[in-house]
């Protein structure tokens, strides 16, 4: 089970130039990659997201590309004049509306960035061997990090499902009680009635087992462990995608345990079956977050 929710980084140098590659993502029913390179190796867009997907199927992917110059110190060569004339003329901005100015490190950060003084970057061929390095860094990084939280949200998950099978045997004994239970009910109200009839008569056996027949939930619990069984297979899984399956699994439990629901006859068994499909609904929640 893989997480859809993740962040991976990584760097190269190449003569003077950094290559930095940032990916994250967050969580979306089909898969949606977006790529921000420098303009001059926009050629390279399909490529990078074509090599974006050979890691993931469904999430919003962000990935993107930086390059800084770098001087002989092997600091990022920044432009003092371009980074001074920006902050000046937002300075101004801001007086205009009347607003207060105080620059961060957060945007002097970004601003300095921005105006780094990296000149037209040579052509992309250059790079390309330290890119793709770089750039296979940081995608496995993220999809370390989105395997971990899988792992994560799978015990989260299976502990959810393993208190649902155990509601499940419970409601299991307490409908095994409802037909014995419901015998002894209208006996006691036919004699309550003045109505002397034996519990062998035909009309009381034909009503016994019409009542049997209607809360009867033995099919309704097998299906249902199968599921569950299934369900447990699936989140073991540590390196595939199965949130599909799972989401198509659970969408089967509901339905099992709804009919269950309209059998009950037991508010017992009513209480654990809204027990049951609140923790399911938790369990739905965390798929939500899994490729």
């Amino acid at each position: 089970m893989i997480s859809m929710t993740g962040y991976g980084r990584a760097s190269a140098v190449f003569d003077s130039y950094e290559v930095s590659v940032e990916v994250s993502s967050v969580n979306k029913r089909n898969l949606d990659v977006s790529v921000s390179l420098p303009r001059e190796w926009k050629d390279l867009e399909i490529g990078v997201a074509e090599r974006v997907r050979g890691y993931c199927r469904r999430g919003k992917v962000y990935l993107s590309v930086q390059v800084d110059r770098r001087d002989e110190s092997g600091k990022i060569a920044w432009d003092e004049s371009a980074v001074s004339s920006v902050l000046s003329r937002l300075r101004d901005l801001a007086e205009r509306h009347d607003v207060s100015f105080v620059p961060d490190a957060d945007l002097l950060y970004r601003v300095a960035r921005d105006c780094s003084d990296s000149g037209s970057l040579p052509g992309a061929e250059i790079f390309r061997e330290r890119l793709n390095g770089a750039l296979d860094q940081a995608l496995e990084a993220w999809s370390e990090m989105r395997r971990k939280e899988g792992v994560t949200l799978a015990a989260d998950m299976k502990k959810r499902a393993l208190q649902i099978q155990e509601w499940i045997r419970e409601i299991k004994g307490l409908a095994e009680e409802t037909v014995p239970a419901y015998r002894e009910l209208l006996f006691r109200r036919l004699r309550q009635a003045a109505l002397e009839l034996d519990l062998d008569d035909e009309r009381v056996l034909k009503e016994v087992a019409l009542f049997a027949d209607r809360c009867d939930i033995a099919e309704e619990v097998t299906r249902l462990m199968s599921h569950l069984d299934q369900l447990e297979l699936l989140l073991r899984e540590t390196n595939e995608a199965v949130g599909r399956k799972t989401d198509f699994l659970l969408q089967e439990i509901n339905r099992e345990i709804n009919t269950i629901g309209s059998k009950a006859s037991d508010i017992r068994v009513s209480r654990r079956v809204i027990d049951c499909k609140n923790e399911l609904e938790r369990i739905r929640e965390q798929l939500q977050n899994v490729e």
